[in-house]
């Protein structure tokens, strides 16, 4: 018996967009997003532009924090709202300044319908598609371990914004770090509640303009120094 459509499969998916100050991109984003997954929701945390307008005339559903609260308190809340609608199967967190590709997301929703996993994570180091500076390797590197000692998980790329799981599994996640720290979070509660993991290879796309919105080196060292001192 075959199994269900890639068309099937993105119409039973939520993409879960955190939204802070993207207003010049979000609505192609999530028109792009939308030409595969039907069904995307932003979170807009508080942003002082119009990103909220801009991604509903893109297509996609809004929740509105009325301050911004942090990235990590933006997928929260759309987790929960992806949970709560009707025909949900799978769900993936998408980043809104354009980074991410859907046939990536696609990729990794087939992988949970048709391998025993509750979750996929993104990972930018599985193949040579994503280049990112020399530096900013080294300290996402470096992340990998510290992340590894403390959650026990064998990552490539703990702190990818990419990743897809099911139903359940965006049932059960609690996010409580509302700023960078959310991504320790999540992969220390992938470890906690024993989840069955795996990575996928995935192309980050870096611009200037998603190198200005958080994918610099500093950005990296906060990271990275959010996990030594947590």
């Amino acid at each position: 018996m075959e199994g269900p459509t890639d068309a099937e499969l993105a119409r039973d998916t939520w993409l879960v967009v955190p939204l802070y100050n993207e207003a010049t991109v979000i609505r192609d984003v999530v028109r792009q997003a939308r030409e595969t997954f039907p069904n995307v929701v932003c979170v807009d945390d508080g942003s002082a532009d119009d990103s909220a307008a801009e991604a509903e005339r893109g297509g996609a559903s809004v929740v509105r924090h009325p301050i911004n609260l942090g990235q990590g308190a933006a997928i929260q809340t759309g987790l929960r709202f992806a949970v709560e609608q009707p025909g949900t199967r799978f769900v993936v967190t998408f980043d809104a300044d354009g980074q991410h590709r859907t046939e990536d997301a696609l990729a990794m929703v087939r992988r949970l319908q048709r391998e025993r996993l509750d979750v996929v994570i993104g990972s930018r180091f599985l193949d040579g598609r994503t280049r990112p500076g020399l530096l900013k390797r080294i300290v996402l590197k470096g992340a990998v371990v510290l992340q590894r000692m403390t959650s026990g998980l064998r990552l490539t790329d703990a702190h990818n914004g990419l990743r897809a799981m099911t139903r359940d599994t965006a049932a059960r996640l609690r996010i409580t770090q509302n700023r960078m720290a959310h991504a320790s979070e999540i992969v220390d509660q992938i470890g906690s509640l024993e989840l069955r993991y795996a990575e996928e290879p995935v192309h980050v796309i870096y611009t200037d303009y998603s190198r200005s919105k958080g994918q610099s080196l500093w950005n990296s060292v906060n990271i990275l120094s959010e996990l030594i001192f947590k």
